[in-house]
């Protein structure tokens, strides 16, 4: 008998994290759960366990840390794991004037976004392209396209990674290997979690839960660009008729703390 495959998603233990890990139980599908919180993470494994009948392995993770996301790898490798689902889902907002911000956070937002998903997908993705099969969904946001005033670092880090995630896909598109690019504007409140500290984005607001829907659809369908909501895909053609100078303009008096 063969040993299942598993999908990864990072930031399993809250948001939508949590709502694609629900998702994909209900499709069978076996779970690596990676999150900070331990006790979180675990009750939803074990809630999944129960409802579902699946295999789920909850890592207690911080990808925050310099080289997190190759440790991790290095730790799916040790207990044989084989991923064929990466969902780089992980990350937080920080609001207020950049050179106010702390300097750590902003380097953890930036490794978290950025190198924990680069990482991941580096050593996640030779076995998926010899099995030719697999795929990656990198959770992104509106604000990655475009300057987003007092959030400048969180729409710049969600900008590299809507573009290395679009790239990614043409050159993986021959050999078989699915990548989605998800970009949700401002989500609906999750009743399960604390309302602080959310960030601002551009855009209207979604349930956590039709995200991940439409997100699995557009995976189901061989990938690309899921930018979830009309008003939010009016959003984004808009403003590239705008001069570049006007939106950074606008976008800060929505954005203003």
């Amino acid at each position: 008998m063969n040993a299942p495959s598993y999908a990864l998603v990072t930031g399993a233990s809250k948001g939508l994290g949590k709502f694609f890990a629900r998702a994909l139980a209900a499709r069978k599908q076996s779970l690596v759960l990676v999150a900070r919180g331990q006790a979180k993470l675990a009750a939803l494994a074990a809630a999944l366990r129960a409802a579902h009948a699946i295999q789920v392995e909850p890592l207690a993770f911080d990808l925050t840390a310099p080289a997190a996301g190759q440790r991790l790898a290095a730790e799916l490798r040790a207990r044989e794991l084989r991923i064929d689902l990466l969902i780089n889902n992980a990350g937080f907002g920080l609001r207020g004037e950049f050179w106010k911000l702390s300097l750590a956070e902003q380097l953890n937002m930036i490794q978290l976004h950025n190198a924990a998903a680069v990482e991941l997908t580096y050593e996640l993705l030779p076995a998926m392209i010899e099995a030719q099969t697999g795929g990656i969904i990198n959770v992104s946001s509106m604000a990655g396209f475009q300057p987003v005033p007092y959030a400048a670092l969180y729409s710049a880090t969600k900008s590299f990674l809507t573009t290395f995630s679009m790239a990614l896909r043409e050159e993986l598109r021959p050999v078989g290997v699915k990548v989605v690019t998800v970009c949700p504007g401002r989500l609906r409140a999750d009743p399960d979690e604390s309302q602080a500290g959310r960030q601002k984005v551009p855009g209207g607001e979604q349930g956590h839960a039709e995200v991940v829907a439409e997100t699995l659809r557009k995976f189901d369908a061989g990938g690309g660009l899921v930018i979830p909501g009309r008003r939010n895909r009016w959003m984004n053609f808009g403003q590239r008729l705008l001069p570049p100078n006007a939106v950074p303009k606008i976008v800060a008096k929505k954005s203003k703390p």
